[in-house]
């Protein structure tokens, strides 16, 4: 009482800006920015949690939106019901949100701006796709908090079991902040959950090759990516959109334009309107006539042209001048752990991701914690019936219930709640059937309860269950992208200045390399002398040679394990008979290392494995997409023991089989499935057991169809059917895949092939020949085969390589090539 009418100094400035301070952090942190973790603003967050409690799921009946509003405004947002409904609205609209989170009967507004009908005239009930932001709620999974005046409680953030923050994107202005989240495609972003789940350090240009870029409800085209590589590095950006259009010609000669889609969050209905104006007031000349006639089908703008307007003229100055051309300024900020900040992508996924390890963890342990109450529960039930009798007896004696429950408890060792448990059972539960359900049941949990405890006890556990259910959400709301990413004519890389065109590259046994044209070699009949492909230094030979083409990428594995990265028209282009230029001038490689295996890769072959195989018979699978970031410097490929070296790999898709063939003429086949997928680091399993003095010689990978092509160090070839190798166990001494003999030599190389393939063969004086498959008649297993090149009594060949049907383009008929 002594404090009324007491007047207190305070200082304006200090008490202005501490109430700012407070107002602003108010918005910021309670109104208009998303949380990282589920991508939801407090309002979004609170009617989606309404609906659910309310039961409104995608299986029940749509109910009135006044009803929900209600429901928030007197639970958990305490605001005008303007502003909820208005938030539910845009929840519902297609045109919006990627994947809408309320399903809503009736108007609910239109891309052209119209507003939607009052709540009591509008239904509305969760989606199907909301449904996976609540799964699980109920198993504290997220931290409730007391509603605004702590009657009840509501969820601080949803578990969000899909990245909701990119797929739907946000907008939102705060005090002297702002956010701008464009949405993308489901199934990308969950591509790019993959990545960094199973490499969290994978930079955002391996990022950039799953998720494409923005995906916009409305469709439409973005030009250019240099806006969405910036927006997606540093977390600020601009993405120019375009409408997509068509210029349709009639048959009396006059033009039109249609527009079929057009940029997000631009109302149909301006765009019209500043067309119209424009072509009033001559801004844009040519047009003769403007209709919209969109309907169901999709969006339909029609321009009617003059006969002698030039059609792309007027495009241009639309783009320039109406909404049809757009840029959306990216500003991916959000808040994390209560604090706004700017995200990039990669770090915006990593967040989802350590929030939704938590998820996993904290249901776990309300799983473990609800299987071991009921196991306990289980347990009394057991005791009572294994003593049915005396159970029964101490019941019928006790003068109450109070006085039976502490008879089981001291004659038994219950414990209070198996006691009550055993009171409430039912007479029908005592039968041998029920007991043998309540024996199945404990034994059922406890084999729960181990694996509960081996998931929080075990991080690679947790990844990969987050990895299963996100494969889960890909596979079941994966839609197709909708728009469009094109070049923009001023964002154009060296990359893009090269021709895709198939190519010959050729490496010496110390280290020189070139690529050439395909053209210059001709093809040649069985036994021909072939064509100088490189010229050598007496004591240096040609060793390998790959078909590929100029714009993929080739992986270099060096007898060492280690594997280097480059693009092949990044290799030096030379004549047919330079020498090339060194490996060592391209390439960080030792005096101690050479190439033994280089594997071109187109850029989608990322789903896949390389399989790997050791001179001492050693092989191991491991994911192609663990190679997608290599440093300049390389990265280790495969551990190898001490005195073996890495002598071939494979691109495969992880379902085949595949052929280990040996120098003395042994080769095993068995399935890739015997080799599970490992690190880079490991060192891999036996694929072979060795004989004295044999080593692995190369792999092949079986294709039903084809046949098995061996070539010796002497000229010899040999083809065969594959059902003449018949699958073993990995780990065996194999079969004899071909005789031997001192004239033969040892063999050279092996390939799958058929009869419309080519090969090249090439020899260790630069020798090489080309000839069709056909040439060379099928025989059986054992055989010797048949002469395939005539050689120097100096030389030998050493590396066979096939040349597929789109890669080959016959050279000069006199073989000289160009």
């Amino acid at each position: 009482m002594a404090d009324i009418g007491r007047i207190l100094n305070v200082d304006i400035e200090h008490e202005m800006r501490r109430s700012y301070i407070d107002y602003a952090m108010s918005v910021i942190v309670a109104r208009a920015l998303p949380d990282a973790r589920d991508g939801l603003k407090p309002v979004q967050r609170r009617i989606l949690y309404a609906m659910h409690d309310m039961g409104l799921t995608h299986d029940k009946p749509h109910r009135k939106s006044a009803v929900v509003v209600g429901e928030v405004l007197g639970h958990y947002h305490p605001h005008g019901d303007m502003a909820v409904y208005e938030a539910m609205v845009r929840l519902a609209q297609g045109f919006s949100m990627r994947e809408p989170l309320v399903d809503g009967h009736g108007n609910f507004g239109s891309v052209d701006g119209d507003p939607p009908a009052a709540s009591r005239y509008t239904e509305a009930r969760l989606s199907k796709i909301a449904s996976e932001l609540l799964r699980d709620i109920e198993k504290e999974t997220v931290p409730f908090v007391p509603n605004f005046d702590e009657s009840t409680t509501q969820p601080e953030v949803l578990p969000s079991r899909f990245p909701n923050l990119l797929v739907n994107g946000s907008a939102g202005i705060a005090v002297g902040m702002a956010t701008n989240l464009p949405p993308h495609n489901l199934a990308e972003i969950i591509d790019g959950c993959l990545l960094l789940l199973r490499r969290p350090e994978a930079a955002t240009s391996e990022l950039l090759q799953r998720v494409k870029g923005p995906d916009f409800p409305t469709g439409a085209l973005i030009l250019g990516r240099e806006g969405i590589r910036q927006a997606f590095e540093t977390g600020r950006g601009s993405v120019v959109m375009r409408s997509v259009t068509d210029v349709e010609v009639a048959s009396s000669g006059k033009s039109r334009i249609v527009v079929t889609e057009i940029p997000y969050q631009v109302s149909k209905a301006k765009i019209i309107e500043k067309i119209a104006e424009l072509a009033r007031e001559k801004r844009v000349d040519g047009i003769t006539d403007l209709r919209d006639e969109t309907d169901r089908a999709g969006i339909r703008i029609v321009i009617e042209l003059r006969r002698d307007a030039n059609a792309q003229v007027v495009l241009n100055k639309l783009f320039k001048y109406t909404p049809l051309q757009q840029s959306f300024g990216v500003i991916m900020l959000a808040l994390v752990n209560g604090r706004p900040e700017v995200l990039s992508l990669r770090e915006a996924i990593l967040h989802y991701l350590d929030f939704q390890r938590e998820v996993i963890v904290n249901r776990t342990r309300f799983d473990l914690r609800k299987a071991e109450e009921r196991a306990h529960i289980l347990e009394g039930l057991l005791i009572c019936l294994d003593n049915l009798d005396a159970v029964i007896s101490l019941i019928r004696s006790s003068a109450d219930a109070p006085e039976a429950k502490d008879g089981l408890m001291s004659s038994f060792g219950m414990s209070d709640r198996q006691a009550q448990a055993v009171l409430d059972l039912r007479l029908q539960r005592l039968t041998a059937l029920e007991r043998t359900k309540i024996q199945a049941e404990y034994d059922e949990l406890q084999k729960s309860i181990s694996y509960f405890r081996a998931v929080l006890n075990s991080e690679d556990m947790v990844t990969e269950i987050l990895e299963t259910e996100l494969r889960e959400i890909q596979k079941t709301y994966a839609t197709p992208r909708r728009t469009k990413i094109i070049a923009d004519p001023g964002e154009i890389s060296l990359e893009d200045l090269i021709a895709d065109e198939p190519c010959v590259v050729t490496m010496s046994h110390q280290g020189y390399i070139k690529r050439q044209p395909t053209t210059v070699y001709r093809a040649q009949k069985r036994g021909g002398r072939g064509i100088a492909g490189m010229n050598t230094k007496e004591e240096d030979f040609v060793e390998r040679i790959f078909v590929t083409s100029n714009r993929r990428t080739v992986l270099f594995f060096t007898s060492k394990g280690r594997v280097f990265r480059l693009k092949v028209y990044e290799l030096p282009e030379a004549g047919r008979t330079a020498k090339g230029t060194a490996i060592v001038n391209l390439l960080p490689i030792t005096g101690e290392e050479k190439i033994t295996a280089v594997v071109p890769l187109d850029p989608e072959e990322t789903e896949g494995y390389l399989f790997m195989c050791t001179r001492e018979g050693v092989v191991k699978k491991t994911l192609a997409e663990d190679f997608a970031s290599i440093r300049s410097t390389g990265i280790i490929a495969i551990n190898l023991d001490e005195g073996d070296e890495l002598i071939d790999v494979r691109f495969t898709r992880g379902d085949r089989e595949v052929l280990v063939v040996t120098r003395h003429g042994q080769a095993i086949r068995f399935g890739e499935a015997d080799v599970r997928p490992m690190g880079r680091s490991a060192r891999g399993v036996r694929g072979i057991r060795l004989r004295m003095g044999d080593k692995v010689q190369g792999i092949a990978v079986v294709e039903e169809g084809l046949d098995l092509l061996i070539v010796t160090q002497g000229g010899m070839a040999k083809r065969s059917p594959l059902a003449h190798y018949r699958s073993q166990g990995r780990g065996g001494s194999g079969i004899k895949a071909i005789t031997l003999t001192q004239k033969s030599g040892e063999v050279a190389g092996v390939r799958m092939v058929e009869r419309d393939d080519e090969l090249m063969l090439i020899t260790g004086n630069g020798i090489l020949i080309r000839f069709k498959v056909s040439d060379v008649p099928a025989k059986g297993r054992t055989s010797q085969g048949v002469k395939a090149m005539r050689l120097d009594d100096d030389d030998r060949i050493l590396a066979v390589a096939k040349l597929s049907e789109e890669e080959d383009i016959d050279g000069d008929e006199e073989g000289g090539g160009r």
